[in-house]
């Protein structure tokens, strides 16, 4: 178990300020693996816990997420500490990429280095209720928007999102991971594994993140 404060993997110009999702910590084993394959790609990857999820490590007990608000206040805390060593993207799986994507809505955050924003496994909407979309305030985006997407994910499935983000796709890159669920799993017919998903979204991330650095900092 980590101390409670960040963990950090790889090294390069650039960081990705990355947060977890709703039920699973900072070093959870699909953290664990994002963030080795993201930071062998020569990105520097900063993980950091929420004080719910910080508070459950203390003592075993399960908690809810904060609220947004609190999440976003926390996320921005982290952000003050980085954006003056490196230009920064933020990012995460689940809840934490939709609450670093509110804050890609927002207007200051340019002009503090952070240059774009990557969610891993959107929550599009909760598991079958499709019409309870958490995109509204894609259409105020101040910057680049990377989502990687499991086809099989019931928080937001291929044929589902495709139509609704038609409209907003030039703000964003949506990549579409085959037979993946929301953490990555493909079915075991696919042929793939988790890791060999983990290992494209990295890639991907790669080749978005260096159009970012030559638009804005090369």
């Amino acid at each position: 178990m980590p101390a409670n404060d960040r963990l950090t993997d790889g090294q390069g110009p650039l960081t990705l300020l990355l947060a977890h999702g709703a039920g699973a910590p900072m070093d959870s084993p699909f953290m664990e693996a994002l963030a080795r394959e993201i930071g062998a790609t020569g990105v520097r990857v900063v993980r950091f816990e929420f004080g719910y999820m910080q508070k459950r490590r203390e003592d075993g007990r399960k908690r809810p997420p904060s609220a947004a608000n609190t999440l976003k206040k926390a996320f921005r805390e982290q952000i003050d500490t980085l954006t003056s060593e490196s230009p920064v993207v933020i990012g995460g799986k689940s809840m934490g990429g939709r609450i670093a994507s509110e804050l890609a809505a927002e207007a200051d955050l340019a002009a503090q280095g952070v240059i774009g924003c990557a969610c891993f496994g959107y929550p599009f909407h909760p598991p079958g209720k499709p019409d309870r979309w958490r995109t509204d305030h894609f259409k105020a985006l101040r910057m680049p928007l990377l989502i990687l997407q499991g086809t099989r994910d019931p928080f937001g499935r291929q044929d589902e999102v495709t139509d609704h983000l038609t409209p907003l796709l030039p703000a964003i890159r949506l990549h579409w991971l085959e037979s993946g669920e929301h953490d990555f799993k493909p079915t075991r017919q696919s042929g793939r594994t988790q890791d060999d998903l983990i290992r494209e979204a990295a890639s991907v991330f790669s080749g978005w993140r260096a159009g970012l650095e030559v638009d804005g900092h090369g």
